[in-house]
């Protein structure tokens, strides 16, 4: 519908990872602890994607930022390249939930298609509908570093919640709804907000 580009970080800083990059190398042994990866890092691949032609009418960004350093660097990064100011959405979920939607998250080795252990069909036996691939679990995916995460967000990206609502650029909306009341929600955000196709 928007046709814009959806820029996951964890996925940006995968595909350095697999390519063996520089900015690859530095960040791997930081994502098999759980830990955030460095704002130097990673505000250096999101600088270099958005900058690139598929971005130009806006785009989509998925973890990121995580923190008020980031948020702040990303405000002059949009400037400097003439978009408006982001909207941020603030997905509130349980952290029982949380964890075990991610601990449970599976990803299929040959096409990288998504399940959740909790949901399989009986008879699937570890194995993507689409293409019989094996269902792998991401090592920072495990229950442990999950928890990791959830305190490093306590400590490092809750404050980005009352940054974006001082600034009016917040929106709310209930992780733990089904997945089209979600996806309903998020539409009526971007009718919202996106006027000539140029928010981030």
């Amino acid at each position: 519908m928007y046709h814009v580009p959806h820029l996951s970080t964890g996925d940006l800083l995968r595909d350095h990872v697999n390519h063996g990059t520089e900015l690859g190398l530095k960040a791997k042994p930081i994502m098999d602890r759980g830990e955030l990866v460095p704002d130097d890092i990673v505000l250096g691949i999101v600088e270099e994607r958005i900058g690139r032609p598929d971005c130009a009418k806006g785009f989509l960004l998925d973890g990121f930022p995580r923190t008020m350093p980031q948020a702040q660097r990303l405000d002059e990064i949009l400037r400097k390249r003439h978009f408006r100011k982001p909207v941020a959405v603030n997905f509130r979920v349980d952290h029982d939930v949380l964890v075990r939607r991610v601990a449970g998250r599976r990803v299929c080795s040959v096409g990288g298609e998504i399940y959740n252990v909790h949901d399989l069909p009986n008879g699937q036996d570890g194995r993507c509908l689409v293409d019989g691939g094996t269902l792998v679990q991401r090592s920072d995916d495990r229950a442990e570093v999950v928890l990791d995460r959830l305190a490093a967000f306590e400590r490092q990206t809750r404050p980005l919640i009352e940054y974006y609502r001082s600034t009016g650029d917040l929106e709310e909306v209930d992780g733990s709804a089904s997945v089209e009341e979600v996806g309903k929600k998020l539409l009526e955000i971007l009718a919202e907000h996106s006027v000539d196709g140029h928010r981030a």
